[in-house]
């Protein structure tokens, strides 16, 4: 019985895999019409990307000034620098919230975004309606949506950062638990350009798993709207175990 359970499994996901590859496929096909497809880019970098700005600068502003008043209280010791608590601040950002831990968070916001509205469109027919007159659905509907995230991502990370250290200053300038020159100077100190282009690198790859994932589950929902809703649900949870497992490869790839 258990052996059966388990090639039951493996073979789920192997055809779920295989799935993924080919509607990847059909996804990447030659565009039939350009203008049609950069009208569905911009329209896909407005609702995905610059929706998400707000919510980004927010998270990360809050994030920033709390990892700081936790390093100031929870590392405090005599014998450590002031400007610990800048540096170490500025490395948490770089390398780990800003990229992997804010992708997390999108795949929860844009992520079910994308499954649900290909979820609802496949439950009302819409893509049966598509591939009746001709169209490519999955290369139409699924790849501006690739092209806007991995395009917007990395600009989504870059306000993460800034919104960061504005937020770690915030506590120095409104919550005075240090000298703003401390955590200035620890911003600055053997700092490392590269760790920005590995935060920024390892989004594109976060945006890809993002859009793919999230495409993948919608586009082929079965059912009625409770089976878009569990959908989002899986994609959310699929997206956010993949972004984990490929940070842990890229982070030992890249630093």
């Amino acid at each position: 019985m258990y052996i059966c359970s388990k090639y039951t499994f493996m073979f789920k996901a192997l055809n779920t895999v295989g799935k993924y590859i080919l509607l990847m496929k059909r996804a990447f096909a030659r565009p039939e019409r350009v203008r049609m497809y950069f009208k569905q880019f911009i329209k896909e970098v407005d609702q995905l990307g610059v929706s998400s700005i707000g919510i980004v600068l927010l998270i990360s502003f809050f994030i920033g000034a709390v990892i700081t008043i936790q390093i100031k209280y929870n590392i405090e010791s005599p014998w450590m620098p002031r400007w610990t608590v800048g540096y170490v601040t500025r490395e948490i950002m770089l390398l780990e919230f800003s990229s992997s831990i804010m992708c997390l968070i999108l795949a929860g916001k844009v992520g079910s975004n994308i499954t649900s509205e290909l979820g609802t469109m496949r439950v009302t027919q819409q893509i049966d309606a598509l591939e009746t007159m001709g169209v490519n659905s999955a290369s139409y509907l699924i790849f501006p949506k690739i092209i806007a995230m991995v395009t917007f991502i990395p600009i989504l990370v870059t306000f993460s950062i800034f919104a960061g250290i504005i937020g770690a200053f915030a506590t120095c300038w409104f919550g005075g638990i240090m000298m703003a020159t401390d955590l200035e100077y620890g911003l600055q100190y053997m700092f490392q350009e590269w760790f920005i282009w590995c935060g920024i690198i390892k989004s594109l790859f976060f945006a890809f798993i993002i859009a793919t994932v999230s495409a993948y589950f919608g586009y082929n929902v079965e059912g009625g709207s409770i089976e878009v809703g569990k959908a989002s649900t899986d994609s959310v949870v699929m997206s956010s175990v993949l972004i984990l497992f490929a940070d842990l490869i890229l982070t030992k790839l890249l630093t």
